[in-house]
């Protein structure tokens, strides 16, 4: 890879060097659908059932039974 020194604007070969700057952004996905997966693992912990409307009874349930503390 040709390249130019600087100093005296000689030609010069490149440093082999590598940069992966786009890496960055697609680690970030990567990570957040990481995160969402935890997420939604402990969601099913805590409210987990045998399907999508028990789940959002024990939402609900958990919900209300939170509405009881108000001094916190």
């Amino acid at each position: 890879l040709p390249s130019v020194d600087l100093e005296d604007l000689t030609p010069v070969p490149a440093h082999k060097e590598r940069s992966d700057v786009c890496a960055v952004p697609a680690a970030a996905v990567v990570a957040e659908a990481a995160v969402a997966l935890v997420l939604a693992d402990a969601f099913l912990e805590k409210f987990g059932g045998d399907s999508v409307e028990e789940c959002r009874r024990n939402l609900e349930g958990y919900l209300k039974g939170l509405r009881g503390y108000k001094n916190w």
